[in-house]
């Protein structure tokens, strides 16, 4: 769990499972997310080879970052994280607008 530990892991992880994503592709993504946290985030995750940082031969030059093979067998926990947090939402909702 403390490979996982944190706000932000999580989704970058789910959105790295989707596609490749550049840098501002995940700052954007990942909604409320500093770059300083974004960047000890991905170096966190590479470190542990859930993602692969790979640098382009662009000019400018431009990194990419990718979920790796190990990395993709965290894609059905997300799923089902999200598909839990989804249906606690209409829960709470649902109670909500039982009690007004």
């Amino acid at each position: 769990m403390e490979i996982l530990n944190g706000k932000w892991k999580m989704s970058i992880i789910a959105c790295l499972c989707y596609k490749p994503m550049r840098y501002s592709e995940l700052l954007k993504e990942v909604k409320g997310i500093s770059g300083k946290m974004l960047s000890r985030e991905l170096k966190d995750l590479e470190i542990n080879e859930l993602i692969n940082r790979h640098v382009l031969n662009t000019a400018p030059v431009a990194v990419e970052y990718q979920i790796t093979d190990y990395g993709k067998s965290l894609k059905q926990l997300t799923n089902t994280i999200a598909d839990w947090g989804f249906i606690h939402r209409q829960r709470i909702i649902s109670r909500m607008k039982l009690k007004t």
